[in-house]
């Protein structure tokens, strides 16, 4: 980049002529340096380089999110509000500098000091722990894209102190600790005390040997603080705003119980307040988990639509205009409490009567679901919504008359009634998430097309027969910019220099490259971008955890969430088959491959953990063993992230996506691997299917049951069968049941052998290990031939354009939303 070009990149960033802090001069990154840490720049931590970094990357931007605010305010748009509980966001730094295209200029001027290290000062930065899987990272894509797109948006979510955790694997064992990601200041977060929210709580709370208890008939409240980040649109026109409630309390001390000796009860409330957005998703196990995760949410919500709120009436606009003026997404049904709290705003606050505060309700909200899995489809008590907010308890019980009322219109019987009710019944009354916010929406989309079809025809079917025009499917997708632009250099470098660079924001482009698929002098130019990835991530893993890999091997991945659907232990059952064929032919013709496992459990999901345990019993028993040594190889990799993805994705050869079939919403990893030029072993689920048909399924190696052959084997599926008549599914079980794998912990893998043949193997494990061993040979056949390797590779690059979420956002913005964007001058 050369000084004029610098110029003039800096020069966009200007507003009304005034620069803030001379932003673009170098000399700011020093006055950071000295002035915020008080330390000379030869004794400065690579910390406190990244922090400089950062802020005078902040002062540069800062501008610009000015100006994208005084537009909006302006022009008064339709906005679009992006409620989750997670924001899987990952480091900040690099995203920022690449989408504010000012990459050379920043990097140029930290290596011209000996003192510093670029990649440390990266690395200094830790993953924001706002997220755990799917979910979150979606969230965190979505809202690049929307930026991108400059459509008027605000993402909101809960600043979580010590994130989900950080995991660490202590023999074999997955062990949770706090993740202390804020426990140096976040250069990129802003607090507004001044914005802070009330948020009423009918009942208070006190600590009672060290649990927290409800007290009814004393009402509380607590305070919602926003913290608001930056997300930079790609070329840095649109800077939007991730807004991030803290949870504090309006009476931090108690001066008269500190003067009476009561030190602790002095902060008490203090303590409880800030136990709310202390950490993510808290174990459901105890009652008490399960009040605080309902509290959050409620939490969420209610600042979030108090915020929004004040926003549009700021505006002067008529009650009547909302959805004309604001989108609200809910992103799963976490903050599905949306629905009774905006009726209660517009009912107790703004003094509209039902039907008109229904019909502003519906309009305004819209509802993405997530998730098959009926366990998943949240249910709260009566009692929790009696305890902290029964004003909204109230609402639901009308809202939930009157809809079944309609229901028994249209011929509804009493099944139906009792199917359809917001009011679960038995085992015990509950609250129907998913059915509140299915009535409360005008959408209701899901996010692969099976999934959206399963949602209709299945999941809520006769929700889809009444409401047919709310239910539409919008397919997942991710951000090129940071899953390929920023994560894979090398591939990013080779795709601009033949098409140009227009994929990065329109990756549809990337179908120039399908005629280059049969280009050899191409092909092997793209072979050698691939292994330039996984020499890196080999370079890495050696340096940071001292594990050595062979990067000619086949590199296959599972990183994921750790859940018995998506089959984890389907590839270790697979290692094992693979384990016995070498201990009985050594000789055996097979490359050599290496198998990467990553991916955290839930604390309270024991069977989950004890896969965590399988996975890396096998992977030490398989590293001790001089037969298989340098043939195959296991690693579970801690901690999984955003900026362990970021490596691994590029310098995957196999992507894994092997869940039971009609169990996967949709998979967002998958689209990543595949945009990388991972070749994927995969089944007919989530949005693999699609993958397939962009790519041609001759491209994948799909195997297994459908998710018809699924459903309709519940009633026969005998996994015994397997057992009896595979050679291979009963020689690996009788290894890992004989304690081959846990000499010295006789007897620890025994639920697992329950789970598969005693309690019926629902997830079809071993009805699909044998066609799951077949689709690994091929596999193994194909990585023998380069040429014909890189010739699928390079076909699913090309086909991965529809799964950009700047598609799908564009189709959320035209088909749900109604939204458009709102260019900043």
């Amino acid at each position: 980049m050369t000084k004029a070009s610098v110029a003039k990149k800096l020069k966009q960033y200007e507003v009304r002529g005034f620069r803030f802090a001379n932003a673009g001069d170098p000399d700011n990154y020093d006055r950071h340096l000295v002035f915020d840490h008080a330390v000379s720049p030869e004794n400065a931590s690579q910390r406190e380089r990244f922090e400089a970094v950062s802020s005078t990357l902040r002062d540069l931007l800062t501008q610009r999110w000015l100006l994208t605010r005084e537009t909006h305010d302006r022009e008064n748009p339709k906005r679009v509000y992006y409620l989750s509980l997670e924001f899987l966001i990952g480091r900040t730094l690099v995203n920022n500098i690449i989408n504010l295209g000012v990459e050379e200029f920043v990097r140029s001027d930290l290596q011209s000091d000996p003192r510093q290290d670029w990649k440390e000062v990266l690395e200094s930065e830790p993953d924001a722990g706002l997220g755990n899987g799917g979910l979150g990272r979606l969230a965190a894509c979505f809202i690049d894209s929307l930026a991108t797109l400059q459509i008027p948006a605000m993402g909101y979510g809960l600043r979580y102190e010590y994130g989900i955790f950080r995991q660490t694997i202590e023999n074999g064992w997955q062990v949770e600790h706090p993740d202390p990601w804020l426990s140096r200041p976040d250069p990129w977060e802003v607090v507004r005390p001044a914005e802070a929210v009330r948020v009423p709580i009918a009942c208070s709370f006190r600590l009672e040997n060290g649990v927290l208890r409800a007290v009814p008939g004393r009402a509380s409240h607590l305070l919602g603080v926003p913290y608001d980040r930056p997300v930079v649109g790609f070329g840095g026109q649109t800077i939007n705003t991730l807004r991030l409630w803290g949870a504090a309390s309006p009476d931090v001390f108690s001066f008269g119980e500190f003067s009476s000796g009561d030190f602790v009860g002095a902060i008490a409330d203090r303590v409880i307040a800030e136990t709310v957005t202390r950490v993510l998703y808290p174990s459901d196990s105890t009652i008490a988990g399960q009040t605080l995760r309902f509290v959050q949410e409620y939490f969420l919500v209610c600042c979030s639509l108090a915020d929004i709120v004040a926003r549009f009436r700021r505006a002067n606009n008529d009650w009547r205009l909302l959805p004309d003026k604001a989108a609200i997404q809910l992103n799963d049904t976490h903050p599905a409490i949306a629905v009774p709290e905006l009726m209660r705003i517009l009912l107790d606050e703004a003094h509209l009567g039902w039907d008109d505060a229904w019909d502003l309700t519906v309009q305004t909200l819209a509802y993405t679901n997530h998730t098959l899995l009926p366990e998943a489809l949240e249910k709260w008590s009566l009692r929790v919504f009696e305890q902290i907010c029964p004003r909204l308890l109230e609402i639901i019980y009308e809202i939930n008359r009157r809809f079944l009322d309609g229901v028994r219109r249209r011929g509804g019987d009493t099944e139906r009634v009792r199917c359809m009710s917001l009011i679960e019944e038995e085992p015990k009354r509950q609250v129907r998430m998913a059915h509140l916010a299915i009535v409360g929406s005008h959408s209701t989309n899901g996010v692969a097309r099976i999934h959206s079809d399963l949602v209709r025809t299945s999941l809520v079917a006769d929700f889809a027969e009444m409401f047919p025009e709310r239910f539409n499917n919008k397919t997942n997708g991710v951000t090129p910019r940071r899953w390929l632009l920023i994560a894979n250099p090398d591939l990013a470098r080779l795709i601009t220099e033949v098409i140009g660079d227009a994929w990065v924001t329109d990756l549809g482009q990337l179908r120039r490259l399908q005629p280059l698929a049969d280009d050899g002098g191409f092909r092997q130019r793209f072979l050698q971008a691939l292994l330039a990835a996984k020499e890196r991530f080999a370079a890495w893993l050696k340096a940071t955890t001292g594990q050595i890999v062979e990067p000619t091997s086949i590199f296959d991945c599972q990183i994921k969430r750790i859940h018995e659907y998506k089959r984890q232990l389907l590839n270790a059952l697979h290692i094992v088959v693979l384990y016995n064929r070498l201990r009985a032919n050594p000789g055996l013709s097979l490359p050599p491959r290496t198998f990467f496992f990553a991916g955290k459990a839930a604390p309270a999901y024991r069977l989950a953990k004890l896969i965590i345990k399988f996975i890396n019993n096998v992977a030490a028993v398989i590293d001790a063993d001089p037969v298989v040594r340098g043939r195959i190889k296991v690693l579970f990799l801690p901690n999984y992230n955003v900026s362990l993805a970021e490596r691994l994705i590029p310098a995957s050869d196999v992507s894994e996506q092997i869940s039971t079939a009609g169990f996967e919403a949709s998979g967002t990893g998958n689209m990543k691997f595949m945009m990388n030029g991972a070749l994927t072993v995969g089944t007919r689920d989530g949005a693999t299917i699609e993958m397939a048909e962009e790519a041609g399924e001759e491209n994948f190696f799909l195997f297994g049951l459908t998710a018809e052959q699924v459903a309709g084997s519940r009633g026969w599926y005998n996994p015994w069968w397997h057992y009896e008549n595979e050679p291979e599914t009963r020689q690996a079980l009788d290894l890992i049941f004989g304690d081959h794998f846990s000499r010295a912990e006789p007897g620890i893998f025994t639920p697992l052998r329950e789970m598969l043949l005693e309690h019926g193997d629902y997830y079809m494990h071993l009805a699909d290990l044998t066609s799951y061993a077949q689709a690994q040979q091929r596999v193994s056949d194909l990585f023998g031939n380069p040429d014909a390797w890189a010739r699928k590779a390079i076909l699913n690059v090309a086909a991965s354009g529809k799964f950009s979420s700047d598609r799908t956002i564009a189709e959320y913005a035209t088909q749900i939303w109604n939204a458009e964007p709102c260019p900043i001058p």
